[in-house]
């Protein structure tokens, strides 16, 4: 009686399960689920729409994306190595979050938030390793380091060393001393973050290894949190290479325009589209992504301070030069740092995809094992104590023969035994310090239980959490789709030159240029300076840099040069009628805020573009039809079938 009531119980909630998640379709007979189009539909609509229209539409791309997993898996690629290696790393990535102590992770995200109210400044010498270093490269690194670190103690400045050749491996370090400015949490590894917030002030940090390599650091300032600062800025273009001439006229330019602000000549606006070279920026008058304490923009250092540099919103900066050219700052408006509970979650999310959240996985294990009444047999590793050796140090250990093959550990009725620890100590012996013999067995023990029990855990996570079945599912048709389309879509089209050139003959109508004006124009301040423009391209000897020069001796603000094919579609200072321009110069007219004098070359007539200057487009379109052709295949090798009736009902 009580076995068939929980036969009838299993199949009550079997049938209550498909009646609340019922198979929308099937590709070669592989159901795919209402809850997993609906997941996939959500997350790609920020706001769904269920009338009968939308759904086929959306159904139509959902079809097409799973005939493309449904043929990568059909022809191999989910057993590609590569690609089982990549999605074995997102599955560890998405893993985390569930194989941590959520009570202890608590204490992270208070802590985050502790550093998040502090920014720190600390220079760093690092000694870089490879991925993978040999024990020989590891010591030379490590020496090398120490030896650094010995010369600091004894008395030699911190920056002259890391400046030098034998110095720092941070290129950056040439030129900052290893000044890495101020930070606070999440902007550096974790394992870096974590020795800077425990350093104290001026002192040198121990020895430490990040994935990067073996660093040391010494903390010089620190300061309360500033918040976040939303600002904007008037460029003038003087980047690096650019000549002393013409740096001369850019600090020129932008100390003309200081002055116009400081008379108040004209709006902030009307200067930064005028006369600002940030093309993101100047049509927005300068506005700038907000950057500041934890948020996820960082700016220059001499931007930054210059900007918090600034008591009130609305204030501006005199000048200051970067490696982009020089800036004038304006501040729109600095808020201090959110509260614990507003910035709670956002940290939390933080710290769950973080390596810091690994800290609480050892007390989670532990809860696991107690939960799993997981058994341990700690005797059977005095075997280990005796026989391992420093040959384990140099990876030259091979461990030896047990006499009966003791089990050390047992999970879920699968015995774990001397010879399974036996390799994991051959394969783990990478960066374990030297100690005594039990403490390097008892360290190297712990861990290979905690790689046991994280792996089981990690195995039944799908049949524990549906969101993350779903997410997983997600990453690896994701894998398979990106690595298909890859080989008979993207690459093929730029590897086939054959084929895209005859592509382009068959379409050639479809990439044509407008009518176009070859000209030169003078972008003038005013009309008074238009005319004298017009008036000097009168004479021929006077070329754009001749009228540039006579024009701008007192002002860099009088006049610009524009040389191009303009098409009148995208340029708006070029009118669309172009039968209203003569060749050779064209009497000044007013557009926006300035006077336009254009020197027609030639005018250019309707004419189809060379394959040379239009590749990208073409290359996109042949795409997009070997992606139809491929589709058309598919359609015809795998069988699908939808039910309409439970597409239908989504909005119910």
């Amino acid at each position: 009686m009580k076995t068939q009531l929980i036969l009838f119980i299993t199949l009550f909630q079997i049938a209550f399960f498909h009646a609340q998640d019922p198979v929308l379709m099937e590709v070669n007979n592989v159901p795919v689920t209402k809850s997993e189009f609906l997941q996939i539909y959500l997350k790609n609509n920020n706001n769904p729409k269920y009338d009968k229209a939308t759904l086929d539409e959306y159904m139509d791309l959902f079809t097409r994306f799973k005939l493309k997993v449904a043929e990568a898996e059909n022809i191999g690629y989910d057993t590609i190595h590569k690609l089982i290696r990549e999605l074995n790393g997102y599955k560890k990535q998405l893993s985390l979050p569930y194989l941590i102590d959520s009570a202890k992770n608590e204490s992270l995200v208070k802590e985050a938030y502790d550093r998040l109210t502090q920014e720190i400044r600390v220079s760093h010498i690092l000694i870089k390793l490879k991925q993978n270093p040999s024990p020989k490269d590891t010591l030379r690194a490590y020496n090398r380091l120490l030896s650094i670190k010995k010369r600091i103690e004894n008395g030699e400045d911190f920056a002259t060393i890391a400046k030098t050749k034998n110095g720092s491996d941070d290129p950056s370090a040439a030129k900052n001393g290893g000044d890495l400015g101020f930070f606070t949490a999440f902007q550096m590894v974790y394992p870096f973050e974590e020795v800077a917030y425990n350093s104290k002030l001026g002192k040198i940090s121990d020895i430490f290894k990040t994935r990067f390599g073996y660093h040391i650091l010494i903390r010089t300032d620190e300061r309360d949190a500033r918040g976040t600062m939303k600002a904007a800025h008037l460029m003038v273009s003087a980047s690096k290479g650019v000549n002393k001439e013409e740096t001369i006229k850019a600090e020129k330019k932008i100390n003309e325009l200081y002055q116009k602000i400081q008379n108040n000549e004209s709006t902030w606006e009307e200067l930064v589209e005028l006369h600002s070279d940030d093309p993101s920026t100047n049509k927005k008058g300068g506005l700038l992504p907000i950057f500041g304490t934890g948020s996820k923009t960082r700016m220059i250092p001499i931007f930054e301070e210059t900007a918090f540099s600034l008591p009130n919103d609305g204030d501006i900066s005199k000048p200051i030069r970067t490696e982009y050219g020089y800036h004038i700052i304006k501040r729109i408006e600095k808020k201090d740092l959110k509260s614990f509970e507003e910035l709670k979650k956002e940290i939390q999310a933080k710290v769950n995809k973080d390596i810091r959240s690994k800290k609480t996985q050892d007390s989670f294990v532990e809860k696991l094992k107690r939960r799993y009444a997981a058994v341990e047999h700690v005797k059977n590793l005095q075997w280990f104590y005796e026989n391992i050796d420093s040959s384990y140090y140099t990876g030259k250990w091979k461990g030896g023969k047990f006499k009966s093959n003791e089990v050390l550990f047992s999970l879920k009725g699968v015995d774990y035994k001397q010879t399974d620890f036996q390799s994991y100590l051959i394969f783990k012996w990478r960066g374990v310090p030297k100690q005594d013999n039990k403490s390097v067995v008892d360290k190297q023990y712990k861990n290979w239980i905690k790689t046991i029990v994280l792996k089981y855990e990690e195995d039944i996570l799908p049949s524990k959490y549906p969101a993350y079945k779903a997410l997983l599912k997600e990453y690896h048709d994701g894998i398979l789709l990106y690595e298909i389309m890859s080989d008979k879509v993207w690459n093929k089209a730029v590897k086939d030159t054959t084929g895209l050139k005859d592509f382009y003959k068959k379409n050639k109508q479809n990439y044509m240029w407008p009518s176009r004006l070859d000209a030169t124009v003078y972008e003038c301040l005013n009309m008074k300076i238009a005319k004298k423009v017009y008036k000097m391209l009168k004479k021929k000897k006077n070329t754009s840099k001749e009228i540039i020069k006579c024009i701008n001796a007192d002002s860099e603000l009088n006049v610009d040069v524009k040389m191009d094919k303009f098409i009148p579609q995208k340029t708006d200072f070029i009118k669309n009628d172009l039968n209203i321009y003569n060749l050779g110069r064209n009497k000044a007219y007013l557009h926006g805020k300035k006077y336009y004098v254009v020197n027609v070359s030639q005018k250019l007539d309707v004419m189809p573009k060379e394959l040379s200057e239009t590749k990208g487009m073409v290359t996109s379109d042949y795409q997009q039809f070997l992606e139809k052709e491929w589709i058309k295949e598919l359609s015809s090798k795998h069988q699908v079938k939808i039910y309409h009736d439970v597409l239908y009902s989504l909005g119910n």
